[in-house]
């Protein structure tokens, strides 16, 4: 019997659930208990109700989840969305946490900066379906999203298989879009972390654009927190260039602090 870090992984969406991590982040039991939670009101958590989709509440119930299972010092890693809630978690709870993973998020939106990106790897026709799903989020501007803009989030395609077992609840991206990522800014409060964090981040990454985590790591403590920038990825590293990403992630979970 070794005690092994326990691993915490929040994924992105929000409305999605964690199969965005699966089969791709199975090989770290060999370093780590890993756990996938699905945000509530996401993949299959209770659905509970708009008013509970917020930040605070998500953030708040990781250390609840983790009270529940008994994990102390956990490693939380979020992705995108996943991040946000991460941040939250950290900054309301910055006791409870051992190490935080970063990866491409974003502690406020910028919305000009992300549809500059946008532009820049898909053209004006890209910026502008992204523009009408974020300034109105919901079922007349999500298919022409998905169809066109989604595709260009990474370099390399997420396995079909993975996407077909997804369960998903729109509503919960549609509340959120529309309310609380509009006006949310967790800058502020990222000086409360003191513990190890890695911020990760794909330079051709148009959604949460690699400005946003240097921001992140700008409002840190000093010597909290390291960037590791990723030249040819886009929204998730770990499918354009598994290797280094993995290798990183093994690294971080696995020094002593």
């Amino acid at each position: 019997m070794l005690e092994r870090p326990t691993l915490v992984l929040l994924h992105g969406g929000p409305g999605l659930d964690h199969t965005s991590f699966r089969p791709e982040f199975s090989p770290l039991s060999e370093v780590a208990q890993v756990i996938y939670l699905d945000h509530r009101g996401n993949g299959r958590s209770e659905r509970s109700s708009p008013d509970h989709w917020t930040l605070a509440q998500w953030g708040d119930d990781v250390r609840g989840f983790c009270e529940a299972l008994g994990l102390e010092r956990p490693i939380v890693m979020g992705h995108s969305f996943g991040g946000m809630v991460a941040m939250s978690y950290a900054t309301r709870h910055p006791a409870h946490v051992g190490k935080l993973i970063l990866a491409g998020t974003s502690a406020r939106r910028n919305l000009p900066r992300m549809l500059e990106r946008f532009e820049q790897i898909g053209g004006a026709t890209v910026r502008e379906t992204a523009r009408q799903f974020w300034t109105q989020p919901g079922p007349a501007t999500a298919p022409a999203y998905l169809q066109t803009v989604w595709p260009l989030y990474n370099r390399t395609q997420r396995d079909p298989q993975a996407t077909s077992r997804a369960i998903t609840n729109p509503e919960v991206l549609f509340h959120f879009a529309a309310g609380e990522q509009t006006t949310y800014n967790l800058v502020p409060d990222l000086h409360k972390i003191h513990c190890p964090t890695l911020v990760i981040g794909g330079a051709l990454d148009p959604v949460c654009p690699i400005e946003d985590q240097e921001e992140i790591l700008a409002a840190l403590p000093e010597r909290v927190g390291r960037l590791e920038r990723f030249e040819n990825c886009g929204h998730s590293v770990w499918r354009d260039e598994p290797q280094r990403a993995f290798e990183l992630l093994r690294a971080f979970i696995t020094a002593r602090t």
